[in-house]
């Protein structure tokens, strides 16, 4: 299996499409192939189609067009299988509020046809820090102990693939950061995760891969250090010695600007190319008598990058 592409993929999406009879069109045909093991980001602005192409998948709307398998069960004409082999984490918290915690978990992984695992129940609470909640009624408990009861009925009949929608939505950063672990913890358990969120630190910290969705239209998929090497872009900042106007004329043909209070020069240059021009530029500077006290570059970020492909497409 190891080296065979095609083995490789534990979930495809081919053509599918939402219309709805108003005509609206919540998602553009779609293709998208997810890696066994892999953790795959989908990133997208509110209304982009994220929560549709999910809920397609996990057989909660019907698709107007197209096919999806996973691990090779169509999930139409397999759906008990298929369905079977994901856990669904979704935004909203749906959960039967005066059943106790352990209850919830143990009659999720039944709805799959999983017979009792009392050991797993137990260590799925513990990897979610639910264990002292275990007998506790669900309207007992904060909003986000309420969320992890969610993902641990994802995670209660074993699936292969967790989908996490807006997994972090609201929570406090303490419970983000126990999220990323347990997310982590899974995937180094060989569970496949596939996450939309408006985090986009929480995509840079984690992801695989990233596919950014926009409109109903999956605009891009690409590797997440391949995609901050292309589209990433670097930035020379100069703090002047003396404040300036504007930009001297003879500079204005380079990808220069000028911070409002004349004390900053920020030039940008691509990353990919290998002169970046920078000592044609200071050259340039020391010929204008403009001297500079200190410098420092830094990269693009994933949300610079998302910012811009998400405005392209506008």
């Amino acid at each position: 299996m190891a080296g065979d592409p095609a083995n490789d993929i534990i979930l495809s999406v081919r053509g599918v499409a939402k219309r709805y009879a108003s005509g609206h069109e919540a998602l553009k045909p779609t293709d998208l192939d997810i890696r066994r093991g892999e953790i795959f980001a989908l990133l997208g602005p509110n209304g982009a189609g994220k929560t549709t192409l999910i809920s397609i998948i996990c057989g909660i709307v019907r698709k107007s067009a197209g096919s999806v398998t996973v691990d090779g069960n169509d999930t139409v004409s397999d759906y008990r299988r298929a369905r079977s082999l994901i856990g669904l984490v979704p935004q909203e918290i749906s959960v039967e509020l005066f059943e106790k915690v352990r209850d919830t978990l143990n009659f999720s992984r039944g709805l799959f046809g999983k017979g009792p695992n009392p050991a797993h129940i137990d260590q799925v609470m513990r990897d979610l820090s639910l264990w002292d909640k275990r007998d506790s009624k669900i309207i007992e408990l904060s909003g986000g102990m309420k969320r992890r009861v969610l993902i641990g009925k994802a995670l209660a009949h074993e699936p292969d693939i967790l989908f996490l929608d807006e997994p972090t939505a609201g929570v406090d950063v303490e419970l983000r950061r126990d999220m990323w672990d347990m997310v982590r913890r899974l995937r180094d358990k060989g569970v496949t995760i596939i996450l939309t969120t408006h985090y986009i630190e929480e995509a840079e910290e984690m992801a695989d891969r990233i596919g950014v969705i926009s409109k109903g239209e999956l605009i891009l998929v690409e590797d997440k250090n391949v995609l901050m090497r292309k589209l990433g872009k670097k930035q020379l900042a100069l703090q002047l010695q003396n404040p300036l106007s504007e930009i001297p004329a003879a500079l204005t043909d380079l990808p220069l600007e000028l911070s409002k209070d004349g004390h900053t020069l920020t030039y940008t240059f691509d990353t990919q190319t290998s002169e970046t021009g920078i000592a044609a530029l200071l050259r340039k500077l020391g010929e204008h008598g403009i001297d500079f006290k200190d410098l420092h570059s830094s990269e693009s970020s994933l949300e610079d990058i998302f910012v811009s492909l998400v405005r392209a497409k506008a």
